[in-house]
């Protein structure tokens, strides 16, 4: 009887971190062996909410081969010619803002401020995403208001925030510089210059722009030893009582769903519906699309409004599940009905100290040291 008991009481306790002592603690180093096995399906279960389908979820771990679509595939031509559009400013009205002054190599492709400089130096609505890893993403924006990469490199450059240039006059000053005919030549046959074809070499190069191996991926792999005992039992916590796992699954660590965490910053000025302003849709108020937890150390300050500048910070509102007071002076108003309605998800955690420096442990494990970027020269 009690060699079938231990084994079945393991396996129960692999569904909660427990503390060294409780009477269920389990050991540091059968998490390390099952997590490192290099094999998934043996790893403890997640503890997912109701509300996930479970026949859709997807665990994390190591990311699979980029994906490329069929309208617009790979080529090294295509890359280069994306990489120089990429930095050149001269999309710009202004010829000063590349697509680069916001997503800047050496600041995880972001640009490490609260909200983005464009055009005549006003302030953008929301803080910069990173570029990294993006060919994973199903949608772009923090309102997933683009479908593709492809359609995403146009909103900057007729954003009158950003680059502020009709697409018209973009496309003509590009095909004005004769350095741009070779290249345009050598990515897609022949010298001619549109919309669509800027569209897919940014895209393209965009797509090139990926995290090398990080220690998670390495620690999943079977290096074993990649992790410290801190940061296991933070991978454990981030899968099962931190609750991450909900919206920060698959290999790209987002679900690419929206959610509404309580972010919405209603009656303020600087309130953003999100989702909303692209659907219309009320379900959709306050709802924004679940950033990659990739390179996250990388690319401060977090969320659509940039106003955390700790990854602390952000673990401690999920902690307290973002207890946001209810916009009572609006009750009964013509606002009534767009008062925002929190993700369900937003739960009361109750992580410790000591879990909560686990937890950040392992997400620091997600990043990698920048790479240094070449930047190419402009054609005149």
């Amino acid at each position: 009887m009690k060699k079938l008991l231990f084994p079945l009481l393991f396996l129960l306790s692999l569904t909660a971190y427990k503390t060294a002592e409780d009477p269920d603690y389990i050991d540091i180093q059968e998490l390390r062996k099952l997590y490192s096995s290099g094999n998934p399906s043996s790893w403890p279960a997640a503890e997912l909410d109701k509300s996930i389908d479970k026949t859709t979820f997807q665990d994390i771990g190591v990311l699979s081969a980029v994906p490329y679509p069929e309208y617009n595939p790979y080529s090294k031509e295509k890359e280069s010619l994306g990489k120089i559009l990429f930095f050149d400013p001269r999309l710009s009205t202004s010829g000063q803002i590349a697509c680069a002054s916001c997503h800047n190599p050496e600041l995880g492709w972001t640009d490490n401020l609260t909200r983005s400089f464009g055009h005549d130096r006003q302030t953008g609505k929301r803080n910069s995403m990173t570029i990294l890893n993006s060919a994973y993403a199903k949608t772009l924006f923090w309102d997933g208001r683009a479908s593709s990469l492809e359609d995403q490199a146009q909103f900057p450059i007729a954003d009158p925030l950003e680059m502020n240039e009709k697409l018209t006059i973009a496309v003509d000053k590009i095909a004005k510089i004769k350095g741009y005919n070779e290249l345009f030549t050598a990515a897609f046959g022949d010298k001619k210059v549109s919309l669509q074809r800027i569209q897919y070499a940014i895209a393209t190069f965009e797509r090139s722009i990926n995290s090398p191996k990080s220690k998670f991926d390495q620690f999943v792999s079977g290096k074993s030893d990649a992790y410290t005992d801190s940061q296991v039992k933070g991978l454990h916590l981030f899968r099962t009582k931190a609750q991450c796992i909900n919206c920060h699954n698959t290999p790209y660590f987002s679900d690419n769903q929206f959610h509404n965490d309580g972010q919405t910053l209603f009656g303020t000025k600087n309130e953003d519906f999100g989702r909303y302003n692209v659907t219309k849709d009320v379900k959709d108020i306050g709802k924004f699309r679940t950033p990659t937890l990739r390179e996250v150390v990388n690319t401060k300050p977090w969320m659509h409004h940039g106003h955390f500048p700790s990854l602390l910070d952000v673990v401690e509102l999920y902690n307290l599940g973002n207890p946001s007071p209810v916009q009572k002076k609006y009750l009964g108003t013509a606002r009534d009905s767009l008062i925002p309605k929190s993700d369900p998800l937003l739960k009361k955690l109750n992580l410790n100290k000591e879990e909560i420096t686990d937890l950040l442990a392992f997400i620091e494990t997600l990043s990698t040291p920048t790479r240094r970027t070449i930047i190419p020269t402009l054609p005149k």
